[in-house]
């Protein structure tokens, strides 16, 4: 490669001109259904408070701020007054200094005083040591403290660092039950700062919460009380999930004071495949599908090159993203070859000096354009990006406004483009943009009073030190705590004795914070023996079961044999030209209601569900079609599931007044729980693979039509919890969502699914949104929210 390659013609990288000039091919002009024009925004500073330190606001100073803005200044006050705060506010708001004013300042007043840094990954903890290490601050004693830290600097961090940057997983494994060997800095803990603290949901958040329990309860053993400081993206209501995630009142702070450059966002639909009517563009049961998004990104991403834009593609896989920037290339070979290599994508796994020299290559302007999977979104330290594409909903409204704000951070305009993919809440949200740029909807969902992670986390605290009855209202609801510490005693982990519960063994418990319960299923190449990576417990039936294709790191492998005592998938290299998708069969039954809400024959419940679920055959379906080839059958055990779920149920006389007749009811429920699946991850900061479904015309439990969306996760994991709380807009949502679909009978944009164990079967489009009349007409609209 060139060293110094000649820059493209630099064109305008005005957003409203550069979406002009990708519309100008008069067929796009139909796949935009929205532009939104985000105005730009004046910075509001503020003035340095008065007790920050000297040499820190000079040394803040020579690195370029000379003022800081309104909201870090009415952070760091609420923080050195001692209150636990969030701050939650847009991607490049200065939300770090924020924390580090009074954290820093204190610090250096107090040469006892600690603090300690927790964040998601790795490369964001060295970001942040290296933004505090420039600052100069000898006496700081900044220090990285994760599993890539040598044992040698292990033992001098511990005697010697003062802030120290870790991440949840090193805090439970490494420093709670060493505590003693951190006493000196236990005990002079003042602050406790959780970066992208809205990162910590689902299963996930649960665990953190209760790891931050004990670290609460042991920094009170030493006599300290360390202030909580966290740092999210924008969400609804984050102090309630702050609160949740630390058990700790949490003050929010979401009013955004810093610049922010205009954004031109677009929202764009690809079109139906054009040979539809033909049947050659037709998907699974002959439904219409649309061009694919990774497609349609990697034109958009050549077009952007071209006109000189700065660009990055986040793409939700690794495999997505070799994709688009390959589709990217080959554009470029035709319409510009002296562009092509300076189009890369990102692959997972890359060192640190590799993302540094990623950075570099886009930072000098040799890399105009990369295609990125959605493991740059945190930490990635790129400025002055013209353009952002999304190839699909990366998860949560959050990290939608996190991926747009890459570009424009240094203040200029910006364009985004949301490119939605064949799927139903992508749908929704180019029909619909109010949900995206309205009010946040969504709220971090966690649930620290899951039995099935609290407990694990009691038998840690027992072990840290012995658990007594002053510590019960700690880790939540004390009955359900004795409950659970009883269930301890009766397996032999702990031992009740009159002055509290007593770790029994010589070893100490461990818990898997990122887990999902069960031994993970290794996938080793049955020729080598070499081990390719793990599929979690519940996930291996489906995913990893004999015959299926597992996708790895971006290549192909075909499964051999499942061996489920041993835990081992043997697999071999393989490029075929179908992909796999497993059938099963679920059996779900009501074993407690813990809320419900009802009006005029339809029902809001949830509960306690038990899930009995088995796969039993796999389909094999050629690539880019969906065309079916053929279905083998599979001898699996049934898997058992105790969870939480919402549920709703309709009485069958409103369903006949609407016109659904007895034998269209299985098809309109189907239909329905399935793009209510697909939709609630708009409002609880879910995955549709985190949450499952069941649908029946008549539930032996309930007597009549149930539909019922439950948490994929032992115990619950608090989305469904909010499906209940949220039920008449998430289910309005999803009614439109089928209704606003121009497909006649159903496709991937509205009601099919592509985890549905029954080859989406029975589905009908028009008599779910029948249903769902019947649902919202009913006056649950009222009850549900109120």
């Amino acid at each position: 490669m060139n060293s110094s390659p000649a820059r493209p013609p630099r064109r305008t990288t005005d957003p409203g001109t550069l979406l002009a000039r990708l519309l100008l091919d008069p067929t796009r002009t139909e796949r935009v259904t929205h532009v939104e024009h985000v105005p730009a925004r004046t910075a509001r500073h503020g003035q340095w408070p008065l007790w920050a330190d000297p040499l820190l606001v000079d040394r803040l100073r020579l690195g370029g701020v000379e003022l800081p803005w309104e909201h870090q200044v009415q952070a760091a006050e609420l923080v050195r007054a001692g209150s636990s705060v969030i701050l939650a506010t847009g991607t490049a708001s200065g939300k770090s200094l924020a924390y580090l004013l009074p954290v820093l300042t204190a610090l250096l007043a107090d040469d006892r005083a600690g603090a300690l840094y927790l964040s998601p990954t790795k490369a964001l903890a060295g970001d942040q040591l290296r933004a505090v290490r420039a600052l100069n601050l000898v006496s700081v004693r900044a220090a990285t403290f994760d599993g890539d830290t040598p044992r040698e600097e292990r033992d001098w961090v511990r005697r010697h660092g003062r802030l120290i940057l870790t991440n949840p997983d090193m805090l439970s494994r490494a420093i709670l039950p060493r505590h003693a060997d951190w006493a000196s800095f236990l005990r002079g803990l003042k602050y406790v700062v959780i970066d992208e603290s809205h990162t910590y949901r689902g299963v996930f958040g649960s665990h953190v919460g209760l790891v931050l329990r004990r670290l609460r309860r042991i920094c009170a053993r030493y006599g300290a009380d360390p202030v909580f400081v966290l740092a999210s993206a924008t969400a609804s209501e984050p102090e309630l999930s702050a609160s949740r995630l630390t058990g700790l009142p949490v003050v929010p702070v979401t009013d955004d004071a810093s610049p922010r450059g205009a954004t031109e966002f677009a929202l764009w639909e690809p079109p139906l495949m054009p040979d539809y009517g033909s049947g050659q563009g037709a998907g699974e049961n002959g439904a219409p599908v649309r061009r694919s998004a990774t497609a349609e990104t990697g034109d958009l991403l050549a077009d952007l090159v071209v006109e000189g834009a700065r660009t990055i593609a986040f793409v939700r896989s690794r495999r997505g993203a070799e994709s688009v920037a390959l589709s990217a290339r080959r554009a470029l070979a035709e319409a510009a070859p002296e562009l092509g290599g300076r189009v890369a994508a990102y692959r997972g796994g890359y060192l640190p000096e590799e993302r540094r020299e990623l950075e570099r290559r886009l930072q000098s302007g040799d890399l105009i354009g990369i295609a990125a999977t959605n493991a740059l979104e945190l930490g990635l330290d790129v400025s002055g990006l013209d353009a952002v594409v999304l190839t699909g909903w990366p998860g949560t409204v959050a990290s939608v406004w996190q991926q747009a704000g890459r570009a424009g951070r240094a203040g200029q305009g910006a364009l985004a483009v949301f490119v939605a993919r064949d799927d139903p809440l992508d749908t929704y949200l180019v029909h619909h943009p109010e949900a995206l740029f309205g009010r946040p909807l969504e709220s971090t969902v966690l649930d620290p009073a899951n039995p099935y992670v609290l407990g694990p986390h009691l038998a840690c605290a027992a072990a840290e030190l012995p658990l007594t009855d002053a510590d019960l209202p700690l880790f939540g609801n004390e009955e359900q705590v004795r409950l659970l510490l009883g269930d301890l005693v009766r397996r032999g982990l702990l031992r009740a004795r009159p002055k509290g519960w007593f770790w029994t063994s010589p070893e100490r418990p461990d818990v898997d914070i990122r887990g999902t319960g069960g031994t993970p299923v290794r996938l080793v190449e049955g020729a080598t023996g070499r081990l390719l990576g793990t599929v979690d417990a519940a996930s291996s039936h489906s995913q990893a079961h004999d015959g299926a294709v597992y996708l790895h790191q971006g290549e192909s492998w075909l499964v051999d044999r499942l061996d489920l005592e041993a835990s081992v998938a043997l697999v071999h290299a393989e490029e075929p030209d179908y992909t796999t998708s497993a059938r099963d069969i679920t059996d779900i039954s009501v074993v407690e209601t813990l809320r419900t809400r009802s009006f005029d024959g339809v029902t809001l419940h949830f509960g306690t569900v038990d899930v009995t679920h088995q796969v039993v055959s796999f389909l094999r379906k050629r690539i880019g079609s969906g065309e079916v080839l053929g279905e083998e059958p599979l001898d699996l055990p049934p898997r058992q599931l105790r969870t939480r779920a919402v549920w709703y149920t309709v009485e069958l006389e409103l369903l006949e007044e609407a016109g659904i007749e007895w034998a269209d009811v299985p098809g309109a429920a189907h239909a329905a729980e399935h793009a209510a699946i697909g939709l609630l991850p708009l409002f609880a900061t879910c995955d549709r693979w985190d949450i499952g479904g069941v649908s029946t015309a008549l539930h032996p439990d309930t007597g009549t039509c149930t539909v019922f969306v439950y948490d994929g996760h032992p115990g619950g994991a608090g989305f469904a919890e909010r499906g209940y709380e949220r039920g008449e807009p998430w289910l309005r949502a999803t009614r439109e969502a089928i209704a606003a679909c121009e497909c006649p009978a159903g496709c991937p944009s509205c009601i099919q699914s592509p985890k549905c164990g029954n080859g989406n079967e029975p589905l009908d489009k028009r008599r779910a949104v029948a249903l769902l009349d019947v649902v919202l007409a009913s006056g649950l609209a009222q009850v549900a929210t109120g």
